[in-house]
């Protein structure tokens, strides 16, 4: 009996930190958001390829919530960590010379990218931690997500279409720039 309390208070904890998790990534998908739409700085083809990353992780954390804490969903969250990490860490090594100012404006100090960078390795720290809480699978035929988790589903699913919107609106049916200046359907 008291194995089973100490079971399920692990798997809400899990719960709690997948849903923290969630609105995190969906934070940060609205502050590039806010620089890409208040401030006129448009993504770079690396900027947005790091968004598909951070959506990866995303997925992860969404996964755990609807259907259940499962290993095999933290683990496309650490493979969107690893794909964010190498094309942040792409970006950051094309303006380490002295004297390049970078691509964009920076957010207490430092772009985008390297925050990117930053986040992949704590998110994957973040999952090594909560992954030994559960251990196994939930069985997803009795599970419910919590309201809190729906909220936060329903945000990123939100996020994510916004994503799409913005990036066929910028690309077109082409290529993105290198240094995007423009929305390319928008153009007169």
């Amino acid at each position: 009996m008291n194995n089973t309390i100490s079971t399920q208070r692990d798997i809400n904890l899990a719960t709690s930190l997948n849903i923290l998790g969630l609105f995190g990534i969906s934070v940060i998908l609205i502050v590039a958001f806010y620089y890409q739409l208040a401030r006129f700085e448009l993504p770079c083809p690396l900027c947005l390829l790091q968004r598909a990353g951070i959506i990866m992780i995303g997925f992860g954390f969404l996964f755990n919530i609807y259907f259940g804490i499962k290993n095999t969903h933290y683990s496309l969250s650490i493979i969107g960590c690893i794909v964010t990490g190498f094309v942040a860490m792409r970006q950051v090594s094309l303006h380490i010379l002295p004297g390049d100012t970078g691509y964009g404006s920076t957010f207490f100090g430092l772009h985008f990218y390297t925050w990117a960078a930053i986040v992949s390795i704590l998110t994957i720290i973040a999952i090594a931690v909560i992954m030994p809480l559960k251990t196994g699978n939930t069985d997803s035929a009795r599970y419910t997500p919590p309201m809190l988790g729906k909220i936060a589903m329903g945000l990123f699913a939100f996020l994510i279409a916004a994503n799409l919107i913005s990036t066929i609106l910028e690309c077109g049916g082409g290529q993105c720039d290198d240094n995007p200046t423009f929305y390319e359907l928008l153009k007169k």
